[in-house]
C-alpha cells in the first residue's frame, strides 16, 4: 500500500537544502520505504546462479536499525537513543505534548520515524518500537504506524502483530493481515480476530465453528459475541434492533459495526479512527471533519485537506460548511490574483481556520501565493505577513515588514535567529530572547552526542510548559534545540508561539 501523503509540510530539522524541505511523512508520501505495499514474509530468492558479493561484519557492530526515513533525510543519527534508559524513552514518547505547535509536531514525527537503533541492543528493541508505533497511532498517523510495523516484521511477536492488525483495520487493508494470520494463527489478538479473518478469507465454516466454541466456553465478552453473530449471520438479525454502541471500541469492533451496516461515528473515538473516515465510504462532511482533526496534529498533508474543502459546492450552511465556503472563496480570489477579492475574503477564512486550530496548515498551503499578491490595505497586509511567518518561507517574509511596530520588528529579528538585536515587546518575547542567547542553557548536547533523542523529547515537553507560561522552561527548550543543531525548529516554534498568542 502506498503510504498516504500525510502530515504538515514543515521543514525538517537539520536538513540543509537549497529547496524548501519536506516534512518527514510528506517525504514518505513521495518516497515510500522498501516493502510498502506488500509484506515480505520469506527471504528473497536469487534470480541467477552468480555468487553474490558478501559483506562481513562482526555481529556486535550491526545495529538493529528500524525507521522509515533515512538519517541523511532527517539529519538525526541512528544512535539518537543511545545512553538513555528504555523506560524513560517509552514514557516520554507516550506523554510528550505537541498539540498547538506545528514545529513540535514535526520534530516528534521526525524522532519517531527516523532510522534509529535501540539504546541497549536487541533486548530493548521491542518496547521502544511499540512505543513509537503506539504514539503514531495516538496521533492519527495510521499509515506511517502501519509501515513501521511492516518494516520491523509484524510476525516477530503477538504485540507487534496486534498493532499492525489494528492499523490495517483502520486503513481498510485487513485482507493483508488476515492472510498472515491464516498462516500464523498463534499471533491472533483474540478469537474475534480469527473469526473475522476466517470469514474474510471465505472459510465461513471454520469461522462459525470457532464462534460457537467461543459462545460455549465464554471466550469473548457477550457484546462482542453478539456482534460476531450478526456479522456471520446477517439474515437472521435483519429485523433486530441496532446493537448498543460501545463506549471504547477497538479497531476490530469498529470494522464489525461498519460491516453490519451500523457504522460508528468517529468524532468521540481516539484520533486514529478518523483515518477510517477518509475513505470514500464516508460522507463528505465526515471526511472533512476527520481531515481537520488529523491536520490539527500534523497527521495529514495540507493538500489533502484542501482537496476535500474544494471537492464540491456545499449545499448547506453553518459549521463545517461555512469553513468550506470561506476556503473556496479565498482560494478562488487568490488564484485570480485579485487583490481586492483577497483583501475581502482573507479575514473570514483566517477566522474560520483559527476556530479549528488550522492556522499552520493554512499557512503552508497559501503563504507563497499570498506573498505574490500586492495588498494595499494595511490590515490585510499585516495579516498576510503573519500567515507567511507561520509557513516554511518565514525567512523571506522577515525581510519586508508591514509596519515598524515593536512587535513586527521583533518578529523580523526572530526570523533571522537574532531576537536579542531588538527589545522584546513582552514577557514571552523576553524568554525567547534568552533562549537564543549564546553561552547559556542546559547541559551540553551535540547532534551526534549521547541521549540526543531523550534530550529533544524533554525539550519538546519543556517548550509546551513554557508556552503555558513558564519562561524558564521556554528558554531552556529553545537552548536545547539550538545546541542540537535545530535552529530552524527553534525559530519556527518561537514564531508560532508568538503569533498564536496574538489571536
Amino acid at each position: 500500500m502506498q503510504i498516504r501523503a500525510a502530515l504538515i509540510a514543515l521543514s525538517l530539522p537539520l536538513a540543509a537544502t537549497a529547496q524548501e524541505p519536506l516534512s518527514v511523512i510528506e517525504w514518505l508520501g513521495e518516497h515510500p520505504p522498501p516493502g510498502a505495499g506488500h509484506l515480505r514474509l520469506e527471504p528473497p530468492v536469487s534470480e541467477t546462479a552468480v555468487q553474490p558479493q558478501v559483506d562481513v561484519s562482526p555481529l556486535d557492530r550491526l545495529p538493529d536499525v528500524v525507521g522509515l526515513v533515512p538519517a541523511d533525510v532527517t539529519g538525526l543519527p541512528v544512535t539518537l537513543w543511545q545512553g538513555s534508559e528504555i523506560d524513560d524513552l517509552v514514557d516520554l514518547i507516550a506523554k510528550v505534548p505537541v498539540r498547538g505547535t506545528a514545529a513540535m509536531q514535526t520534530l516528534l514525527y521526525t524522532l519517531l520515524l527516523s532510522e534509529s537503533a535501540p539504546p541497549g541492543g536487541a533486548a530493548t528493541d521491542e518496547p521502544l518500537l511499540l512505543a513509537r508505533i503506539d504514539r503514531l497511532l495516538e496521533l492519527g498517523a495510521t499509515d506511517p504506524a502501519l509501515a513501521l510495523a511492516e518494516q520491523a516484521g509484524p510476525t516477530r511477536s503477538p504485540a507487534l502483530f496486534r498493532r499492525w492488525f489494528d492499523a490495517t483495520l483502520l486503513t481498510g487493508t485487513e485482507d493483508q493481515s488476515c492472510a498472515v494470520l491464516a498462516r500464523a494463527p498463534h499471533l491472533a489478538p483474540d478469537y474475534a480476530a480469527r473469526i473475522f479473518c476466517d470469514a474474510r478469507g471465505g472459510d465461513w465454516q471454520t469461522a462459525a465453528l470457532t464462534l460457537e466454541t467461543a459462545h460455549a466456553l465464554e471466550l469473548l465478552p457477550l457484546q462482542k459475541l453478539n456482534l460476531l453473530d450478526r456479522f456471520l449471520s446477517p439474515d437472521i438479525f435483519e429485523d433486530a434492533p441496532p446493537l448498543p454502541a460501545p463506549h471504547d471500541p477497538d479497531p476490530l469492533t469498529f470494522r464489525l459495526f461498519e460491516t453490519i451496516g451500523e457504522r460508528l461515528p468517529t468524532a468521540s473515538l481516539p484520533r486514529a479512527f478518523a483515518t477510517a473516515d477518509l475513505r470514500d465510504i464516508a460522507g463528505w462532511k465526515a471526511q472533512i471533519e476527520a481531515a481537520e482533526r488529523l491536520a490539527r496534529v500534523g497527521a495529514l498533508a495540507p493538500n489533502q485537506l484542501l482537496g476535500l474543502y474544494t471537492d464540491r459546492r456545499p449545499s448547506a450552511s453553518g459549521g463545517v460548511w461555512d469553513r468550506v465556503q470561506a476556503v473556496q472563496q479565498f482560494d478562488t480570489a487568490l488564484r485570480a490574483r485579485n487583490a481586492e477579492a483577497v483583501t475581502k475574503t482573507l479575514p473570514a477564512v483566517w477566522r474560520a481556520m483559527q476556530e479549528v486550530e488550522l492556522e499552520s496548515p493554512f499557512a503552508d498551503l497559501f503563504a507563497n501565493d499570498l506573498a505574490a499578491v500586492p495588498l494595499t490595505d494595511p490590515t490585510a497586509r499585516a495579516l498576510a505577513w503573519h500567515i507567511q511567518l507561520l509557513s516554511p518561507a518565514y525567512a523571506a517574509a522577515g525581510t519586508h515588514l508591514p509596519t515598524d511596530t515593536e512587535m513586527h520588528v521583533f518578529l523580523a529579528a526572530l526570523t533571522r535567529g537574532s531576537p536579542a538585536d531588538v527589545p522584546p515587546p513582552n514577557a514571552t518575547a523576553a524568554a525567547i530572547t534568552e533562549g537564543f542567547s549564546p553561552g547559556t542553557g542546559p547541559d551540553p548536547v551535540t547532534p551526534d552526542g549521547p541521549r540526543l533523542g531523550e534530550t529533544l523529547l524533554r525539550a519538546i515537553r519543556d517548550f509546551d510548559s513554557g508556552a503555558r507560561g513558564n519562561p524558564t522552561q521556554l528558554s531552556r527548550a529553545l537552548q536545547a534545540f539550538r545546541a542540537a543543531g535545530l535552529d530552524d525548529t527553534a525559530r519556527r516554534a518561537s514564531l508560532q508561539l508568538m503569533l498564536r498568542g496574538r489571536r
